[in-house]
């Protein structure tokens, strides 16, 4: 049967094909180059659409392009609220409530006299818009997130004052519009209110009802596992068409709080349904972007003069950072965390997309520069996009609130053969970290001056303890199998099942005891087990790093150590992975391998150390 084509463009079908393929491939080539993925996508859509016609939404999708990026925000922001669990704010609760209860109105206040003086816009304008300013965009703060590997406190901060005041700012913007609406079109300041009133007060019962009501009956065993899924989200699309049909973009009010009740629920299925979720966000927010850049009408930009380039310049380098800094005083934070988090405030689609709605209505009631809105956010969103997602990484970096530049290690167990390749990594300049819930089994890396944790790695203390976006690595190598499969099946989500290990389990190797491979982590050490490596250590077997080189490789290495053990190896980067003897990778010069030496061996030449490469035998 031929393919449907639409005339002097792409079919439905075939646009939306289109539409996943760039926006989930411009996600996978950023990871692959290491670059900020959302200038990517915004770079993806903007070259299949405006550029090249290949392909424009409403052309080629229809007039369910708005409806589809409204329902694809909500998805996206509910998402965000699974992740706020008022448990893991910690020490960034203080800030976080700073950045709502007094950042949202000084940044509307703010960002309207930036609107007014820079761009020059109406107050009628200026105040709308204003409001819609105070988002700053979870569609755009997770990927960058994501890509800089920020602090645990910093990051948190930027999560919630944007998924929170995303919502808060659509809000802001109705209010406005429904003051400019009294002024001039007759209506009522009290039916106004009233309105404005009733919308706020049902979509935030709604959404409370609805998180309640679904986190109830999940706890309760109503609603099978395979069913968990499709039933939120239905109830959730359900949620935000009524809070919408009562009062437009309270939608997102309804959304966020129905993700908040369920995430502070406790419910026992809820990693389950929040890693869906993630993966759903991960789709959504490539296709919103593409779609997003892919329909800008290029004429629309002929509307912006330099007073654009102004108020971009106000909005990012004195409103946002002066309402950080004011709302932050008296939190106790460190003067670089708030630095970093008022020189960071990316905009997103849900500025756009409500700009773009609040502009026409401003439009029809004869407010001429509302027709500005949407090329002056789009124009904002572009440059804050850029602008962090290059930046944000390094700057983090430089002002030491995000991971190394070299991956770190994770070990869990305590024990001697966790400690010396502890000591062996640390010696080799990577960040490493020994955890135990047995406080007696840390000694050994206490002495030897290795970091360690105590407590469980899965429990709340870690969490709010241990960074683990400093860590790359994870090496579950503790003497309890069970635990061991545990840990590495839970964190195997977050770190990557190729960079999480498991320690060989004692019976492994019998069909009886044989486990899924979606169950634990990736095997090492030839199938030598906890017991079998602790025998070793306690003969006198030692950790040696060795550097390779143009005239020192694998075989000279090999031939002068006959009786070693190789483990693992050290790109020139720092990245550790371990090895199999019978299935050797490529090693190239500036490797480092990492082996474990009998009692006795005798090194002879200069390229082996504990790490530093300067011949310490």
């Amino acid at each position: 049967m031929a393919i449907e084509e639409t005339v002097g463009g792409l079919s439905p079908a075939l646009a939306f094909a289109f539409v996943g393929a760039l926006g989930v491939g411009s996600q996978w080539l950023a990871w692959r180059l290491r670059l900020p993925a959302i200038v990517l996508m915004l770079a993806a859509g903007l070259i299949a659409g405006p550029v090249t016609g290949i392909f424009i939404p409403s052309r080629d999708i229809g007039p369910i392009v708005g409806p589809l990026i409204s329902l694809a925000v909500a998805v996206i922001l509910f998402e965000g609220g699974l992740t706020l669990d008022l448990h893991k704010l910690g020490d960034a609760r203080a800030g976080v409530r700073r950045l709502v209860v007094i950042g949202a109105p000084l940044g509307w206040l703010l960002s309207t006299l930036a609107l007014r003086f820079g761009a020059g816009l109406s107050w009628e304008a200026s105040t709308v818009f204003g409001g819609i300013l105070i988002v700053t965009g979870p569609t755009v703060i997770a990927p960058m997130l994501r890509h800089a590997r920020l602090g645990r406190r910093p990051a948190a901060l930027l999560q919630w004052e944007a998924i929170v005041n995303d919502a808060l700012g659509a809000l802001a913007a109705v209010l406005a519009f429904e003051f400019v609406l009294v002024f001039h079109s007759g209506v009522k300041f009290g039916a106004a209110a009233s309105e404005l009133a009733i919308g706020i007060g049902f979509a935030t019962v709604l959404g409370f009802a609805a998180g309640y009501g679904t986190a109830r009956a999940f706890g309760r065993g109503r609603v099978p596992e395979y069913m968990k899924v499709p039933v939120l989200f239905a109830i959730l699309l359900l949620t935000f068409a009524l809070a919408d049909a009562v009062l437009h973009e309270s939608g997102l009010l309804a959304v966020t709080v129905m993700g908040l009740v369920i995430a502070n629920a406790d419910l026992a299925s809820y990693e389950e349904l929040r890693r869906f979720k993630e993966h759903a966000s991960v789709l959504l927010v490539s296709g919103v972007f593409i779609l997003l850049a892919a329909s800008l009408d290029p004429a629309s930009l002929d509307l912006l003069t330099w007073r654009a380039v102004v108020f971009v310049a106000l909005v990012v380098l004195i409103a946002r950072p002066f309402t950080v800094l004011i709302s932050l005083i008296g939190t106790g934070l460190p003067f670089r965390e708030k630095l970093l988090i008022s020189l960071t405030g990316p905009r997103g689609v849900v500025l756009v997309a409500v700009a773009g709605l609040f502009g026409e209505r401003l439009a029809g009631l004869g407010i001429e520069d509302g027709a500005l809105l949407g090329p002056l956010a789009f124009a904002l969103v572009t440059a804050t996009v850029v602008l962090h997602g290059f930046s944000l990484a390094p700057f983090a970096r430089f002002l030491g609130l995000a991971g190394a530049d070299v991956p770190g290690v994770l070990l869990v167990g305590g024990s001697r053969f966790t400690t010396g390749l502890a000591e062996a990594l640390k010696s080799a300049k990577v960040p490493v970290l020994v955890t135990d819930p047995n406080h007696g089994r840390l000694y050994r890396a206490r002495a030897a001056g290795v970091p360690t944790f105590y407590g469980d790695i899965l429990g709340e203390a870690a969490e709010q303890s241990v960074e683990h976006l400093h860590y790359e690595t994870l090496i579950a190598a503790s003497d309890n199998d069970a635990y061991n499969t545990l840990v590495a099946t839970d964190l195997a989500p977050e770190f990557g099942r190729a960079k999480v290990w498991q320690i060989a389990r004692a019976k492994e190797g019998k069909a009886r005891h044989a486990l899924p491979t979606q169950l634990g982590g990736r095997s090492f050490g030839s199938g030598r087990t906890h017991s079998e490596f602790e025998a070793l250590m306690t003969e006198g077997w030692v950790f040696r790093v060795t550097r390779l080189t143009e005239e020192f490789g694998y075989e000279d290495w090999r031939e002068k150590r006959p009786g070693a053990i190789l483990l693992g190896r050290l790109s020139e980067k720092g990245e550790f992975s371990f090895v199999r003897e019978d299935k050797l990778p490529k090693f190239a010069p500036g490797m480092r391998l990492i082996s474990l030496l009998p009692p006795g061996t005798v090194i002879e030449d200069a390229t082996s150390s504990n790490g530093d490469g300067k011949g310490r035998h």
